[in-house]
């Protein structure tokens, strides 16, 4: 036969290929459905959005709910906060999840084993469960209130994973690239650094991505350890939509849209490097 005869399916494989299409795309529509009505309503008139008769599409669309979302008090003070909080701690959580995990990667030691279990288990543990011990924690510290309260909370929540994530990159970089980069003069760190590091850029926007959705999207502590109005993060403010006279859920939409834009950005730009990162750390470990 020859190299160039289309492959034939088989009847029964062509049925079982349809069918897995057909489950593609309604979990595809179940997972963008409520994206879509989310921007669809941003866009509609209010009294459209009350209305008992709901359509696909709005009769007639308007800005107007965005530009009282802008207008609304603190809305620049809470994209400082969520730009400061979620920078830093996923930063800081990149810098060191890369360290930890290069050691757990590279090196033999004592515990060794024990230690990427403990990171499993505490990775199972949602921070909402350790509320009580987290806030009496940060009071003793004084850091209610603060920025780097918050910081450290996201900072040490998504740690786990992402040293986990980077660690399973990391053991399929040849050690001898280092050992290369060494007996040419470089020292341990310099060969981390100069040869290591930018193989890694993979797998850190691989555990980039979900420090950065993990600390943007989260509520209720930030909502707990910043007291002020003008500290809130771009989640907590959304409570300013919720008043004694009701809800205005057409600025409460154009909001959340505006809100979900950073991080779909971020995503469309490391999207290359996510998809390769997260298949190269699952290959062996």
């Amino acid at each position: 036969m020859s190299a160039s005869t289309p492959q034939v399916l088989r009847p029964d494989r062509k049925k079982h290929r349809i069918g897995y299409n057909i489950a593609g795309l309604v979990a595809f529509v179940l997972m963008a459905f409520p994206v879509y009505w989310l921007v669809i309503s941003s866009l509609r008139p209010n009294a459209e959005i009350r209305s008992y008769d709901q359509t696909l599409w709005p009769s007639s669309i308007t800005f107007d709910n965005f530009s009282r979302a802008i207008n609304q008090p603190n809305f620049g003070t809470a994209i400082e906060s969520s730009l400061i909080v979620c920078g830093v701690a996923v930063l800081g959580g990149m810098l060191l999840a890369t360290i930890a995990a290069f050691a757990i990667g590279r090196f033999r030691f004592r515990g060794r084993k024990f230690f990427m279990i403990v990171l499993l288990v505490v990775q199972l543990l949602p921070p909402t469960a350790m509320l009580i011990p987290i806030y009496i924690q940060l009071n003793d510290l004084g850091g209610l209130n603060e920025y780097w309260g918050v910081i450290v909370i996201y900072l040490v929540s998504t740690l786990p994973f992402a040293t986990w994530m980077i660690r399973g990159f990391v053991i399929n970089i040849p050690p001898e690239l280092e050992e290369s980069a060494m007996v040419d003069g470089c020292s341990r760190m310099g060969a981390f650094w100069r040869v290591t590091f930018p193989l890694l850029a993979p797998g850190l926007a691989a555990a980039s991505i979900f420090s950065l959705i993990t600390a943007w999207n989260e509520y209720l502590l930030a909502y707990v350890v910043l007291q002020d109005n003008d500290k809130y993060t771009l989640n907590v403010w959304l409570m300013n939509f919720t008043t004694s006279r009701g809800i205005d859920y057409g600025a409460l939409m154009a909001a959340s849209t505006m809100i979900a834009i950073p991080v779909v950005a971020f995503f469309l730009l490391v999207q290359k490097y996510m998809a390769t990162g997260l298949t190269s750390g699952a290959v062996k470990g």
